[in-house]
């Protein structure tokens, strides 16, 4: 009997990572896990997972042979080596072919009919860069640089500052005028950073006629995030999914939902709770220099399976999950849905302490939300969260980020 459209989609990915792990076999790091062979899913679900630890340590002979000298291969101009912000961990060394960045992303983003056409009707299609400057060396400036010197290729990279709350109204015009004479077709945000300073551009009536969409990634998008940034600019914002060592993996189609790059990864879900929710795993299908085998991304997703498709629900980082009264996960998604309408605040940070308690913390946009707003979101955030009294709710002018530049909207007592 033939197989049926749902079979045969789930088993492409399957045979192209059967393609390759006779090649990983003679990766240092790969040759005793892949040793004997792995012939089903189901025996390579039963492999460890690869952590960053093991990606650091004894980099690079972990994963070049003796001939191959990562000194030669970037005199040679062969190969980029970029770290990982440490967001959640020790930066990390990520080492892939000269060109291979730059193919991944233009897979993801192709698959969004909106951005395939607008990419096809420019392939040199110029994009401003707005991201926390301590991300990785290839993408994020971490030291003061001109103009010139942040034009690389057709993209500008924009701001320079760790704390966009702090930034002076000189460093958000400087910003804007640099937009306006680069033109780009979409900009390439941190949602944090590209809200504060769509703020800025709303206050001073600015539009750039050159944009057609905006990417988010970098971090989890609010709901708060995305309504701010449709409201002052008029484009569709969407998501991009990725990490420095995996690449882009998921890119939101026209349709919102987020769809994977099965070309770049091989994608599991592992540990899933009773709503399906669990965290991602992802094994690096086209890094031929440093491939990862079982990943832990750290990130919590659902999926729903349609017909010849995927799509996955993006629930926030594992570490930023809060509990409920009754032992349960509540995920930065579940916390975020509570804020969908809510105007008002342009980001916000929910902590939680040790026994179960919250605190709000706000950053208001413009005059701030209204007092019943407030009131009754502070009651559906105890509900989810099964608190036997109200969250304390707190109006500031910021919210500080991690070491690496990043925020975060939900953070556990551990955390």
């Amino acid at each position: 009997m033939p197989a049926t459209p749902e079979l045969l989609c789930e088993s492409a990915p399957w045979l192209r990572l059967a393609g390759l792990l006779p090649q990983w076999r003679e990766i240092p790091l790969y040759r005793a896990r892949l040793s004997p062979e792995i012939l089903s899913p189901e025996a390579f679900a039963g492999l460890p997972f690869i952590t960053k630890h093991e990606l650091r340590e004894n980099f690079p002979a972990n994963f070049l042979p003796p001939e191959k000298n990562l000194e030669s291969l970037l005199a040679q101009n062969a190969v980029e080596l970029e770290y990982t912000s440490g967001t959640s961990d020790e930066r990390t060394p990520v080492l892939f072919r000269r060109g291979w960045w730059d193919e991944q992303e233009a897979r993801a983003l192709r698959l969004n009919e909106f951005v395939a056409a607008a990419l096809a009707e420019n392939p040199a299609t110029r994009r401003a860069t707005l991201t926390p400057p301590v991300c990785n060396g290839r993408a994020c400036p971490t030291v003061w640089a001109s103009r010139e010197q942040r034009m690389i290729g057709a993209t500008v990279y924009l701001n320079l500052a760790r704390i966009p709350f702090t930034l002076a109204e000189a460093e958000l015009a400087r910003m804007a005028q640099e937009i306006l004479v680069w033109s780009p077709v979409f900009l390439d945000v941190d949602p944090v950073h590209a809200v504060w300073f769509a703020l800025y551009c709303e206050r001073h009536g600015l539009r750039f006629p050159s944009l057609q969409f905006i990417l988010a990634s970098y971090e989890f998008t609010s709901a708060v995030h995305r309504r701010i940034l449709q409201r002052v600019f008029g484009v569709p914002v969407l998501n991009l999914y990725g990490s420095t060592e995996a690449g882009h993996l998921l890119m939101e189609d026209t349709h919102g939902k987020m769809v994977p790059s099965e070309a770049t990864a091989y994608f599991e879900l592992v540990n899933t709770d009773a709503g399906g929710v669990g965290e991602l795993v992802v094994t690096s299908l086209s890094n031929e220099l440093m491939p990862l085998i079982r990943y832990r991304t750290g990130d919590l997703m659902a999926r729903r399976e349609e017909v010849c498709g995927t799509n996955y629900i993006l629930h926030g980082r594992a570490r930023d999950a809060l509990r409920a009264g009754d032992g349960r996960r509540v995920t930065t998604l579940e916390v975020d849905r509570c804020f969908e309408n809510v105007a008002g605040i342009a980001h916000y940070e929910l902590r939680q302490s040790a026994d179960g308690a919250c605190v709000l913390r706000f950053v208001p946009d413009v005059r701030g939300p209204a007092v019943e707003d407030i009131s009754a979101l502070a009651v559906r955030l105890a509900a989810l969260l099964q608190l036997p009294e109200t969250i304390a709710v707190e109006s500031v002018p910021m919210v500080v980020p991690t070491h690496s530049g990043k925020f975060r909207l939900t953070v556990p007592a551990a955390g």
